[in-house]
């Protein structure tokens, strides 16, 4: 059994988006599902695979991933994939994974967008990965919605779909039950906080260390960093960010992280919202709920040692934060992950 943190599926609940997170205790959510057709672009594919098909003993138990689609579709426009299961099986999976179409100017084909929308009504999450949302567009999945795809196509995606909320600016979107993402390594982002999700935070970031990526960047930051940030000033940032991580525990304020970073604090703020998606405290904020999301699953720590260790003052502070953020009090949280480790 696996506690997971985010918003309410449509098994459990209206939909909220990632930023007002629920919580659900579910005991079947493990069999993934990657729709592959003719044309499938290979790094999308391949992102899914690494992810939710190979078993690094990082949980148990992990996935049941299967591969869906046409018999010898080419993927990456040279691959030919030995597919056993078609389309029909997306419907089995509790998640559907939808990469990247072939060539966003062209309508999804009907026999996905049919599989996808059968799989939605069958109670499964869909998740898109890039263009893939185009796909889950067709299926209707995205009316009413916010969503996203790679910043390139957001136009596109706008003018085909218009009841869907495009927002060009983030790396992914958490709707509970429908997920999409923005192009390329943003299908990594959002593939991980599926594992975070199910799994927690522990095991994400283990599974980040082991992929050698980025454990973990959240859905609204930018898609695309202007030049002037990129090859300017970034790599202080990145400095800057492994030294407030190792202060945790201590009161830092917008002077402090400035002063480290060499700035003024507007320019720290510019420069931060810009990279990050959010202010300089809010990011801090974020991480020290990560943190003691990460203490709660693996330490024995208690809720009043976890609060002086992240930095949230007393336990009742962290309790409120945690609560708001999550929608879970820290022990429920803890107890959820004590039992998924002894079941």
């Amino acid at each position: 059994m696996c506690l997971l943190t985010g918003p309410a599926s449509r098994r459990s609940g209206p939909r909220t988006s990632v930023r007002n997170a629920t919580t659900r205790t579910v005991s079947d959510m493990h069999r993934v599902a990657l729709a592959v057709t003719d044309g499938t672009p290979l790094f999308e594919l391949a992102a899914a695979c690494e992810v939710f098909g190979i078993d690094r003993g990082l949980a148990d138990p992990w996935y049941d991933f299967l591969i869906c689609g046409d018999d010898g579709a080419r993927v990456g426009g040279w691959l030919h994939a030995g597919i056993r299961r078609g389309l029909d099986a997306l419907a089995d999976a509790d998640t559907v994974i939808v990469p990247s179409c072939r060539d966003a100017a062209e309508p999804p084909l009907p026999a996905l967008v049919a599989a996808v929308r059968a799989a939605h009504e069958a109670g499964a999450r869909i998740a898109s990965l890039c263009t893939g949302a185009f796909v889950l567009g067709e299926a209707g999945l995205l009316d009413g919605r916010p969503a996203t795809t790679h910043w390139a196509h957001t136009t596109l995606m706008r003018e085909r779909y218009p009841a869907a909320q495009v927002d060009p600016d983030v790396l992914y979107v958490d709707d509970g039950d429908v997920l999409t993402s923005a192009g390329k390594a943003a299908g990594m982002d959002l593939c991980l906080h599926l594992v975070r999700l199910d799994h927690g935070t522990a095991v994400a970031n283990a599974l980040a260390r082991t992929l050698v990526v980025p454990p973990h960047r959240p859905g609204g930051q930018a898609q695309y960093i202007p030049a002037a940030v990129a090859h300017g000033r970034d790599h202080v940032l990145a400095d800057l960010m492994t030294w407030a991580l190792a202060r945790l525990d201590r009161p830092t304020t917008v002077r402090d992280l400035a002063r480290q970073a060499g700035m003024s604090p507007r320019n720290l703020t510019r420069h931060f919202t810009a990279v990050t998606g959010t202010s300089p405290l809010r990011w801090l904020h974020t991480e020290r709920i990560r943190r003691a999301q990460e203490l709660l699953e693996t330490s024995d720590l208690s809720v009043e040692q976890i609060a002086a260790r992240t930095g949230m003052g007393t336990a009742t502070t962290l309790r409120r934060h945690f609560s708001h953020q999550l929608g879970v009090p820290p022990a429920v949280y803890r107890q959820t992950f004590t039992r998924a480790r002894t079941d």
